[in-house]
């Protein structure tokens, strides 16, 4: 694939980005992408590998090494064809997928995997720019109905693919916007709305209805639900964020962080926010309690805000710089930097909360320990400990929660349903998506827990598939 000597002649490279002055003045993208010569050559570099690994790492199973000899041969409209027949939503994952399969990519034996995640947005945008992306609504239709709750990845991948298949697919969404947290989650710095947007013109212009502003087992009853169609879909991510459970939790000025990204993206999307719940970063000391790609949002999006300074805590410990070697073709644990991260933050590892203090009901201190943590036992944990005096109060005017999320949210829905969940919370469900309930099934986090855009996807279009093959007997 590719040119058989294009890893040796072409050196790795990504695209550039606006600087750091100028793109903290606006919430837009701010990506710069390579030229169309440049992009073919990196395309070029995916080496013919007899295994491609990269299928391993990516759980759509994206037909990475095709598409990337296309583009080396300036075959644009196939590559977008080959893109497709896996994925949903590659303007998406080519922005905002940490890139599994490049870490499997043969070439990162030498770290200078093939740049497949950027070639990727490059095919996608190259298809809408030409108009090879196209409504392909169903020839015939089944006659069948099925409900998608949840328009995330999951829950948009599934509806469309429905559609595709003659169902009518209806998309029910609590918030008044679709794309769940692609919409509300993800800030327009990494990807912008409009975005999101075009892609849901066309799935609506396949046959995809859409209810925004209807939260299901709320304003529509389980019930009602499994009455009006011949198979539910359970799509609504793991929604229920982890807490933290110290004294002065309850002071003002400490949020979830999806509180806070969220009422970030509506007031880029011009919405109106009433002064008194306004969450502003602007002059604030901040801290994001929490290391991964949702802390990273937030010290993102505070730093666009004008915050005064922006601290990052993690309770684990610095991951290391190299990957170690047994761990190819597998993903890493190591240490990452985002583009957030560059634009100013502190960041602290090891490090503990215990307690929040304040002043008139408002945060205004929080008190934190330092910690070591133990060689792992047997079975690999390891167990942390205070280090002794090493105790320290910083001042504090917003303190963002971001340690993840534990399961969806069960009140509601999923206690209307009566589900089973697994022994983490979350609905479980056999090898074709489907749970304890006769045609409900479920896919993405509501099942797997909170993951990556692209296992939601993935699992969006196989449970599609499994319901197609029931109602089709």
């Amino acid at each position: 694939m590719g040119k058989i000597t294009g890893f040796l002649e072409f050196p790795r490279e990504l695209p550039t980005y606006a600087p750091i002055e100028e793109r903290l003045q606006h919430f837009g993208e701010f990506t710069i992408d390579l030229s169309e010569e440049k992009i073919r050559e990196q395309g070029a570099r995916c080496m013919d590998c007899g295994i491609p690994f990269c299928h391993h790492g990516c759980p759509l199973h994206n037909l990475i090494p095709e598409w990337n000899d296309l583009v080396y041969r300036g075959r644009w409209k196939e590559a977008v064809a080959r893109l497709h027949a896996t994925n949903n939503l590659p303007e998406v994952t080519g922005r905002i997928c940490p890139a599994p399969c490049e870490a499997s990519c043969v070439i990162n034996l030498e770290k200078t995997p093939v740049t497949i995640r950027n070639i990727e947005k490059v095919i996608a945008e190259r298809g809408f720019s030409e108009g090879w992306i196209e409504p392909r609504p169903a020839a015939v239709k089944s006659g069948k109905r099925v409900a998608i709750v949840g328009s995330g990845p999951a829950g948009l991948a599934a509806a469309q693919q429905l559609a595709r298949s003659g169902h009518t697919a209806v998309l029910f969404e609590k918030a008044d916007r679709v794309g769940g947290l692609l919409r509300y989650g993800i800030p327009d710095f990494k990807m912008e709305k409009q975005i999101l947007d075009r892609r849901i013109e066309q799935m609506v212009a396949e046959g995809v209805e859409i209810r925004t502003g209807v939260n299901v087992g709320v304003d529509l009853a389980p019930d009602d639900l499994l009455g009006d169609f011949d198979a539910v879909l359970l799509a609504g991510g793991a929604a229920k964020p982890r807490d933290l459970e110290v004294p002065g939790r309850d002071l003002s000025g400490i949020h979830f962080a999806l509180e806070y990204l969220i009422q970030q993206n509506r007031r880029v999307a011009g919405d109106p926010i009433p002064e008194e719940q306004l969450i502003d970063a602007k002059d604030k000391r901040v801290v994001v309690i929490g290391g991964g790609d949702t802390g990273s949002d937030c010290v993102g999006t505070a730093n666009r805000q004008g915050a005064a300074e922006v601290h990052q805590f993690e309770l684990l410990p610095q991951p290391p710089e190299e990957a170690a070697p047994n761990t190819w073709p597998n993903w890493p644990m190591v240490l990452r930097t985002s583009t957030s991260h560059d634009e100013g933050c502190s960041r602290q590892w090891s490090v503990a909360t215990q307690r929040f203090t304040g002043k008139d009901g408002r945060v205004t201190h929080l008190h934190g320990v330092r910690l070591a943590w133990n060689d792992p036992d047997e079975r690999g944990r390891r167990q942390m400990v205070e280090i002794a005096d090493s105790e320290f109060t910083m001042e504090v005017d917003l303190v963002l929660l971001a340690m993840g999320f534990l399961h969806p949210v069960h009140t509601g829905l999923v206690e209307g349903l009566g589900v089973e969940l697994d022994d983490r919370g979350n609905v479980a469900v056999d090898d074709h998506y489907q749970t304890s309930v006769k045609s409900v099934f479920a896919a993405g986090d509501m099942h797997r827990g909170a993951s990556l855009v692209v296992w939601a996807i993935a699992e969006g279009r196989q449970a599609a598939a499994a319901i197609d093959t029931q109602l089709r007997g």
